[in-house]
Formats: C-alpha cells, structure tokens, sequence
C-alpha cells in the first residue's frame, strides 16, 4: 500500500525513481532531462515559488475562494473534497510581499472568474521543511482498482456486473487505439494525425484518455509558452495556468459550467486550430508531442512495471488478464464508471473515503500538511485535514487596488476528516456538454449538508 501511494508521488528536486514497464523507447529520466533542460520554462519544474516555500519551512500562505462563507462560520468545521488532491482543501500559493499577499496567477484567476465569491486566506506553520512531493493523480490507477477490489461486495452483483460488461466494452472499442499508443511508446511511429484522429475517438470509450490528453497540452503549453504573459509568471517563479484554462473552454463547450474531462477530445484539425488560437507557434509542434508524451505516460501510469509493453495487447485480452498487465489502466476506469451508478451517491463515501485515510496517513508519515498536484507545480495546492504537527489560521481576505490581499475577520473554524458531498452528472448520448445544476459537486471545502459551495467548481476533472 505505501508503495502505491509513493508511486503516485513525484519529487522534481530529485532524479526519477519510479519502476516503469520494459521496452519503453524513452525513460521517465530522458523526458525529465528534456522538458527541464529543452523547453523556455523547464526551469520552473524545480525552481519554482512554490517549492522553493515549501522546502523553506517557514509558514504557506494559501488562498481558497468559496461563496459558503456563512456556513463556514456557522458550523466552524472545514471539510475537503476528492479530486487532484485526493483529500484536501483546494488552494493556491500566495507570496508575502511588503505590499500583501499576493495571488499566485492560478489564484489571480480564480478570482477574476469567480467574483462574488469570498477569498479566504490560510496560514500553514509546518513543523519542518516540506518535502517537495506531489500527488499525480494520473498515477492513481492501481489504488482505484486496489480500493474497488477491497469494497466490490458493497455493490449488488448486478451492479459488478453492470461494471464488468461497462469496461469489456470500453476496452475493446479502444483497444485498436490503445495497442497503437503501446507501439508508439516502445518507438513504432504511428503519423501524429493520425494519431490524434484515433485518439479523439477512443476519448468516448476510455474517458481516462480524455484526462491525459488534456494534462499532455496543459504541460506542452505551460513549458513551451513564450508570450509575455508567460514571461511575466516565470520572473516571480510560476508557471502559466490561464494557458490551459483557456484551452479548455475553447475545446469543449459548456466547459466553464462543468469542468469535465471526459468530454475532452479533439481532432487533429481541431487540435492545431485550438494551440494556433492560443499561441501560433506552438501549433506546428502540438500533434507529434501529444503522440509521443501520451504514448509514453499512457504506458507508465497504466501498465503494471512488470509488463514489457512489447508483449502487452488490448486487442482480445479477458479483463481478468488486463487487471494483472494494465491495472493503472483498469482503476481508472472503474474509478471513473462507477460514478454514473444510481447508487453512486451512497457508494462514493464508501471508496473515496478509504483512499482519502490512506493519502492523509502517508502525508502524516512523510511530513506533509500541504499536498500539490504532482503533475506539475503549477500552483494547485491543498490543506490537509488531519496533519497533527502543524498550526492553521483563516482569514476572510480583502483585496486593495493592485490585487494584493490582505487579512480582514479571522475565521474560527477548524478541519475535520470529513469529505464534502459530490454528484456526477448523468451520462449523455455521445458524451455531449453537461450543465451543472443543484447538485453539482461540492466544491473544495464545503461542509455537507449544509449548503453547496460551488466557488471552486472542478466537476469531474480528476
């Protein structure tokens, strides 16, 4: 169990040490040394504003924005949520400044798009220096499977079954494309076109693909930006969120409503159209690092490091025998099939509550009270409820003029190892736009049951 979640975590200030499949044509070292050491904003990777506090010891500054604040103040309690972070309260950085605190550019961003919500400052005084680790959630595959395969006997045998039929049939429409990525990975070029073309279409039948290709272009952009505004991030040591914010509500509509994933699929025309509108050049250069990025993480998060990826095949596999080569793979799509359940909303506590007691459990070992998405340290960044060694302050927070914040009311509630309400939109036909309606997920934060916080809306994108 503490292998799984240590593989699931990602120090960049240390060189790669995960296990990987056999046969892979580019090891985890060689895309780190080429992203770090090739790209205008690699540097950021390790020496980035965020690490460099959290290695620091000194308190975080961190920012939450919700429109609950009543409620927090009324029951005095925080509850988290799931998603990216697993178990924590989602936040940014914010530095300390002479003139205040000011917003990390994800923060900043969170703001302007959120306005009638209520910034919320949090004070983090670690006991120690923070180890710089963060959680890649496109590494949690074989928890999911381990976590589902522990509690299967809470579903009916109607609903396993309902399961089983949900991931042969995914699995088999996709398999043709998943086989190809293999090749690729193990450095059998397929044409980048064609490549995203097969993609696109495995995206409805394999939503997890959906996620990486979506996080392939977050990192494509966020490391190869040269515009000024990315510029001007990297001079106070962030990387640039607004990039992929911006890629998603182009590509899919009704995004800014329900943040979901699963929905994320564009052709290669579409593709080099969306990059070109964002920053021209980089769409010259999108479709061939999208093909040889996902092939190369499609192999590592989902195949067993067992495996030799060349003697791995989809294409007529039992699930039985794709358990034991792809769990990565199998978790992610049980992870994300049993959330269209009827029962999900009863079930959900039962599996997303088992895996929250092990991450908080392994942050306390590793002296961790301010978890980060390990993807990238891009900024997203979370509390954590249950961490003993640590003190935690709140203020509600005013902004002057120029954006910086500033401590206005204390507030005086504290965390407990509850997990906010979440409801995943109904199924659609073809995959279309779902909108958000009262029962969207609970928001980073909010304390079920009283009232839903939707200020930090993330739906269905982990």
């Amino acid at each position: 169990m503490r292998d799984e979640w240590e593989h699931a975590h990602t120090d960049y200030t240390k060189p790669a040490q995960r296990r990987i499949p056999a046969s892979l044509a580019e090891s985890e070292d060689d895309w780190r040394h080429y992203l770090e050491g090739d790209t205008p904003n690699g540097w950021l990777i390790q020496n980035n504003a965020m690490t460099e506090a959290l290695v620091s010891g000194q308190p975080m500054y961190l920012l939450h924005t919700t429109k609950d604040i009543g409620a927090i103040h009324t029951s005095g309690e925080l509850h988290v949520s799931t998603g990216c972070l697993v178990g924590a309260l989602y936040c940014s950085p914010l530095a300390c400044q002479r003139e205040g605190l000011r917003p990390h550019n994800l923060g900043a961003y969170l703001m302007r798009t959120k306005p009638s919500t209520t910034p919320v400052i949090f004070e983090v005084t670690p006991d120690v220096p923070i180890p710089p680790k963060g959680v890649d959630y496109l590494h949690l595959g074989p928890i999911h499977l381990r976590t589902y395969e522990r509690y299967q006997s809470f579903l009916a045998p109607a609903e396993n079954n309902q399961l089983d039929r949900a991931l042969l049939a995914g699995l088999r429409a996709a398999a043709v494309f998943l086989d190809i990525a293999l090749r690729n990975a193990a450095g059998h070029a397929t044409p980048a076109p064609e490549f995203i073309d097969r993609l696109s279409d495995a995206v409805a039948h394999v939503p997890f693909l959906g996620y990486l290709y979506f996080e392939v272009l977050s990192e494509y952009l966020m490391l190869h930006s040269a515009t000024s505004e990315t510029k001007s991030y990297a001079q106070v040591g962030e990387l640039n969120n607004w990039l992929y914010k911006r890629l998603a509500f182009a590509a899919v509509d009704g995004m800014d409503q329900l943040f979901d994933l699963a929905r994320f699929a564009p052709r290669h025309h579409r593709l080099v159209q969306l990059i070109d509108g964002l920053e021209p050049a980089l769409g010259p250069g999108v479709a061939e690092y999208v093909r040889r990025r996902l092939s190369h993480l499609l192999a590592r998060t989902t195949l067993h490091p067992s495996q030799d990826i060349g003697s791995v095949t989809f294409q007529g596999a039992d699930l039985s025998t794709l358990r034991q080569a792809a769990p990565g793979l199998i978790g992610q799509m049980i992870f994300r099939e049993i959330r269209y359940m009827p029962r999900y909303q009863q079930l959900y506590h039962c599996f997303e509550k088992a895996k929250a007691l092990e991450a908080w459990d392994y942050w306390n070992n590793e002296g961790i009270p301010t978890p980060f998405n390990g993807i990238l340290p891009k900024g997203e960044i979370g509390i954590h409820p249950v961490y003993p060694r640590s003190a935690v302050r709140a203020w509600t927070a005013e902004a002057d003029s120029r954006g910086y914040l500033h401590p206005a009311k204390e507030v005086t509630a504290g965390f407990t190892p509850h997990l906010a309400s979440w409801w995943a939109p109904p199924r659609q036909s073809g995959r279309k736009a779902a909108t958000a309606d009262s029962r969207v997920e609970a928001a980073r934060g909010t304390r079920s049951p009283l009232p839903i916080d939707r200020s930090s809306i993330k739906g269905v994108s982990a």
